[in-house]
């Protein structure tokens, strides 16, 4: 439908997992795609990917090797996008950790920060160095990666569920900086979905990872995880102009497990 046609786009932590569904459809919608990650080889492989999609895709795609948490690196990798191709109309600031699963007792302070760092303050720089571009073209969305742990604790957990409950008053108040400039800021806050991550975090909540999913798929009314394409349709209808009236919004993709809270 090609509903991101001539649109460019940027998708931190775009090279697995959440990030890459959102990059492919997005490649797949039209749109010059810049992925940001961690490393090379992580970057490599998933353009392969992407410049599969079409035949025209390979000129729409190039990745930038980054760690969201250190300013100096956003701004390099918002400065090689807007070179790449000129504009930056759409800002999906996905990367994320879980950091190590411990009580809040046994917390390790470094870690705890190291967790903020990448989700809030991560989330605070691509906002920085990509807003002034999106004002001055008077138009822009971008989309913040928070979690149904934005609006709920789990034990075990303190510095993810701290960081995502930031994400929101974050997203809210640049919501609000940006509007007067034609640029909106929302949040997309999905249950478990199923991805490595996730992975991970069952394997560190319980010595039975299948029998801990199997369980947290029972609490969720639709009955199971989302998958990382139920995000990127969401993420799609944000970033395009199906939403120009749409900023400052918490959008739950939870399987309705938000309906009885």
């Amino acid at each position: 439908m090609e509903r991101l046609n001539g649109k460019s786009a940027v998708i931190t932590g775009g090279a697995a997992g959440i990030g890459l569904a959102i990059a492919q459809l997005f490649v797949a919608e039209g749109a010059w795609v810049t992925i940001v990650d961690r490393t090379q080889r992580d970057i490599d492989r998933a353009l392969v990917q992407l410049r599969e999609i079409g035949a025209d895709s390979h000129g729409r795609t190039v990745g930038v090797v980054a760690d969201v948490s250190v300013e100096e690196e956003t701004h390099h990798y918002v400065a090689a996008a807007f070179k790449a191709f000129g504009r930056i109309d759409v800002l999906v600031n996905n990367a994320g950790t879980v950091g190590t699963v411990a009580s809040i007792i046994d917390t390790d302070l470094a870690q705890f920060r190291r967790v903020l760092d990448v989700n809030v303050d991560g989330v605070l720089l691509g906002l920085k160095y990509v807003l002034p571009v999106m004002f001055a073209q008077k138009a822009g969305s971008i989309i913040n990666m928070g979690s149904v742990a934005s609006f709920a604790g789990t034990a075990g957990l303190a510095g993810y569920v701290t960081s995502k409950h930031a994400l929101v008053g974050l997203t809210k108040t640049a919501a609000l900086e940006a509007a007067p400039h034609g640029v909106r800021v929302n949040s997309v806050h999905p249950t478990a979905v199923d991805t490595q991550m996730m992975r991970n975090i069952e394997a560190g909540l319980s010595d039975d990872p299948e029998a801990l999913r199997a369980r947290m798929e029972s609490q969720i009314p639709l009955g199971r995880y989302a998958k990382s394409q139920d995000v990127a349709l969401l993420t799609l209808f944000l970033a395009s102009d199906e939403s120009t009236q749409i900023t400052g919004a918490q959008y739950r993709i939870d399987g309705g497990r938000g309906a009885s809270s």
